[in-house]
């Protein structure tokens, strides 16, 4: 593969805009990328689009050959009642709207975890709303009480945002509360509430969120003390290909002094339930990115980051299965989780289910002629030969985990406020 894709690659930069040849020759020879040059890979079609996207796959095989990974997990988002008003997420619930807000106590998480590592899962990844007056020790203790009864398990928890809430109402700083959270358990951080790292969009799409400048500054924290996590980027709504490129550049100075991020994870805005579009505030939004966009993305991270970070990871719950195979030949690496429990994106109108199981990641990355590897929640690979999976055989997840549609119509975990 690797000759011959070289020799139409070749080819290819002789016929393409000088601009596209120009970054591309620049990436092939192993040097970063600069502002510029992503700005003019974001804008490509025709043939310029197939050397950009083959020269990303072709980037993917040096760095990981053929192999695609996948990690079994479960997603618990534990509650989603939350004094922010993000404009891109449909998972939260406004205290006052009792009747579709739901707090799962901490035995029950607990539960859901040691239900997931008896299936297999190896990760717990945990995210959830910031409730009212929160109790600053809640994520700790969610922590310590997982690692209690089932101590191998690995913790992804705590997005930024939910760092700088519980650091706030512990009355602690973002290193202390870090510190705290690592000798509890937690082995890596989600990199999410990173949105678009341009503070005039946050503005625009989550006022009051968790701003870049304190995002940057619990990640690298995280880093310093020794806590990896995940880098993501959520596009497809407002921001333009500028702020696209000045993200992925911010990841790339973070990594360089850091080395503390894993993989990255594009994520495309999923609008049909988002509030932004639903209440009619913004009349220029985007619906979503374009098919072309996903590849597009996907392809120019792995470009861009291809001297920093190893792993560009496909989000399967927001792209679908089939997306999700076309990106493993546009420089994504990962498959991501089994996930379990998907809440937050179908709470947005996503409509890929809430599980896809070992064995059938395994078939989608086979059917692309790619070789599946399951590994663990910081990219070691995990020796599956002859496991069988309990996952596999799980005919109806609605009914065996619930769903996340029955949980907000349920009474068995409303929440009350502490005021109450």
């Amino acid at each position: 593969m690797t000759i011959a894709t070289e020799s139409l690659i070749e080819n290819l930069l002789t016929e393409i805009k000088p601009s596209v040849s120009q970054a591309l020759n620049t990436v092939l020879s192993g040097n970063d990328l600069s502002y510029q040059h992503i700005l003019d890979l974001l804008c490509v079609s025709n043939k310029d689009l197939i050397a950009v996207l083959l020269s990303a796959d072709y980037l993917r095989y040096k760095v990981n050959g053929d192999k695609v990974s996948y990690v079994v997990n479960r997603n618990i988002n534990f509650t989603n009642v939350c004094i922010k008003r993000c404009g891109f997420c449909a998972f939260s619930r406004d205290f006052r709207h009792e009747q579709q807000s739901y707090f799962l106590p901490i035995d029950e998480v607990v539960r859901r975890a040691k239900q997931a590592w008896d299936l297999g899962a190896t990760e717990v990844c945990i995210q959830a709303g910031l409730p009212p007056k929160m109790d600053g020790d809640l994520y700790v203790n969610i922590t310590e009480a997982i690692k209690r009864d089932i101590p191998d398990i690995h913790i992804h928890g705590f997005s930024p945002e939910e760092i700088l809430y519980g650091s706030q109402r512990s009355k602690s700083t973002i290193k202390e509360y870090l510190i705290r959270l690592k000798d509890a358990g937690v082995g890596s951080l989600p990199g999410t509430s990173a949105e678009i790292l341009e503070q005039d969009v946050r503005n625009k799409i989550a006022p009051g969120r968790i701003t870049k400048n304190q995002w940057i500054d619990v990640i690298r924290t995280a880093h310093d003390i020794g806590i990896k996590t995940s880098a993501t980027m959520m596009y497809g709504h407002v921001e333009t290909n500028e702020n696209i490129a000045s993200h992925i550049l911010e990841i790339r100075n973070i990594q360089k002094t850091t080395h503390g991020f894993t993989e990255f994870v594009p994520l495309s805005f999923v609008h049909e339930e988002a509030p932004m579009n639903t209440s009619g505030i913004f009349s220029n939004i985007n619906l979503g990115p374009s098919a072309l966009k996903v590849m597009l993305v996907h392809a120019v991270s792995r470009l861009s980051l291809i001297n920093h970070i190893n792993n560009i990871q496909v989000s399967w719950v927001k792209e679908g299965h089939m997306m999700s195979q076309i990106l493993l030949s546009c420089g994504v690496n990962d498959m991501g989780g089994t996930l379990i429990n998907e809440s937050i994106s179908t709470s947005a109108g996503a409509k890929h289910g809430q599980l896809t199981s070992p064995k059938v990641l395994k078939s989608l990355i086979t059917e692309v002629n790619k070789f599946p590897v399951e590994r663990n929640s910081i990219y070691k690979e995990i020796d599956s030969n002859g496991r069988n999976y309990p996952l596999d055989v799980v005919e109806n997840p609605d009914k065996e985990f619930g769903s996340y549609f029955e949980l907000v119509n349920s009474k068995s975990f409303r929440y009350k406020h502490p005021n109450k």
